[in-house]
């Protein structure tokens, strides 16, 4: 009996410091949809018309080249394609699948983002070295390793293995928001899908500014945001709740 309230205790400890993980690592997801916003308008408005994430809207670009003849947007769509397929690849065996007793943040979706990273180091390099005189090649180079980028970023999302949570394909997301509201479930269950699509939109809208007005800036809205969701997570990767601190 003198055990039961400390049991109690522990399981109302626990389950409010896993809301509280649960809704960092939301926090987290929603700047990550930032980045892939981002992403997308660069691709779309200075990488050759094709988008970074968006695979969906490639392969019917890619239908598209077919059915004009458009030899140069099956090239610049299909590679995007190929791509992020490769960086999805890449990003699975990195970031491993979900399991039972995994914590709120894998480690292994810190790994995958670091690789992520160090895809979007390599774009920066390319992209300030081509930036005064870039040719067809050099943007085709550029929307590669941006959509291999995304890829892996897709990946370590699913790691999370929580239904309806990701950062790049945001049609399911939608529509789970419009038919959330069509019957009227409670606004609080909704907030988590506005907030991603809303930061999709609002990165999308900064980066054709930075792409238009400032292009040599565009880079950090990849690496910025990927770099404060790597630092942000580091001190609770593998954080489980209501774990006891190391050395007890």
């Amino acid at each position: 009996m003198p055990r039961t309230a400390p049991n109690v205790i522990g399981r109302s400890v626990e389950t409010s410091a896993d809301h509280h993980l649960s809704g960092r690592r939301h926090t987290l997801v929603v700047v990550l949809t930032f980045l892939t916003g981002s992403a997308d308008a660069i691709g779309f408005l200075a990488l050759g018309g094709a988008f970074s994430s968006v695979m969906t809207g490639n392969m019917v670009l890619l239908g598209l080249s077919a059915g004009r003849g458009d030899a140069e947007l099956a090239l610049t769509s299909g590679c995007a394609i190929a791509s992020f397929v490769l960086g999805v690849l890449a990003g699975a065996r990195l970031a491993g699948r979900p399991e039972p007793d995994d914590p709120v943040w894998p480690r292994r979706v810190t790994w995958a983002l670091l690789l992520e990273l160090l895809v979007f180091l390599v774009f920066l390099v390319l992209w300030e070295v081509t930036l005064q005189d870039r040719g067809e090649r050099a943007d085709l180079a550029l929307l590669m390793l941006s959509a291999t980028a995304l890829g892996v970023q897709s990946s370590a999302v699913q790691r999370f293995g929580v239904p309806g949570l990701s950062s790049t394909y945001l049609t399911g997301t939608l529509t789970s928001l419009i038919a959330g509201v069509a019957v009227r479930r409670p606004w609080r269950g909704l907030r988590p899908h506005a907030h991603v699509l809303v930061a999709l939109m609002t990165g999308a809208a900064v980066g054709a500014l930075v792409a238009r007005h400032l292009p040599a800036w565009s880079p950090v809205l990849l690496i910025g945001p990927l770099l404060l969701v790597v630092a942000v997570a580091w001190p609770m990767t593998g954080k489980r709740p209501g774990a006891a601190p190391e050395g007890r």
